[in-house]
């Protein structure tokens, strides 16, 4: 089955893309934008959870899926900073450094699974640590206000989306560590 409800779920994510980014070329005040766009993004992020739950649960497991999944979170992840280099609420440096190692670690995994070596850089928990500290960091820089009354998203977004940098660039060290020995054995 192509389209099976973890597959739409993810599917979702693309199509948010567009959605997110529209929302700061709304005819609304600001504050408004910056929620919406922040529910939008929390709401699809969520999604990624979701969609993997419902496959296992339901047994909707796919090839298809497990290609699209990591994709559809790196385009939301990416649109994302690109909309907040726009708005200068984030580094060029970070999305730079963020959107440069998804393009390499996408590379190496795929260059690794046509040589049969695909095990050698499979998901590890820094990858997962760097995916969630991006994941909070976004909707922190989205919104970009005072939150409860206490937190000023602005401020803590900074923080996490250079956490998640610093994460992003341990994690690519790791996976080419892995490989390593892979790639000596093909040079």
């Amino acid at each position: 089955m192509f389209f099976t409800i973890p597959t739409v779920l993810t599917l979702t994510r693309i199509v948010a893309i567009p959605l997110i980014v529209g929302v700061f070329y709304a005819p609304l005040d600001q504050a408004t934008r910056n929620l919406i766009a922040t529910v939008m993004f929390i709401v699809f992020a969520a999604t990624d959870w979701f969609d993997g739950y419902l496959a296992r649960k339901l047994n909707q497991t796919s090839a298809f899926g497990a290609f699209l999944d990591p994709v559809a979170d790196k385009f939301l992840v990416c649109a994302s900073l690109l909309v907040l280099v726009h708005l200068q609420r984030a580094d060029v440096f970070v999305a730079l450094i963020i959107i440069g190692r998804e393009i390499a670690i996408s590379a190496l995994r795929e260059w690794m699974a046509q040589i049969g070596a695909s095990k050698s850089v499979a998901v590890h928990m820094i990858g997962k640590a760097k995916t969630m500290a991006q994941m909070v960091a976004i909707p922190f820089l989205l919104y970009d206000g005072v939150a409860f009354g206490v937190i000023d998203t602005g401020v803590w977004g900074q923080w996490l989306i250079w956490i998640a940098a610093v994460l992003t660039v341990w994690s690519m060290v790791y996976y080419l560590q892995k490989a390593l020995p892979e790639i000596r054995a093909r040079l």
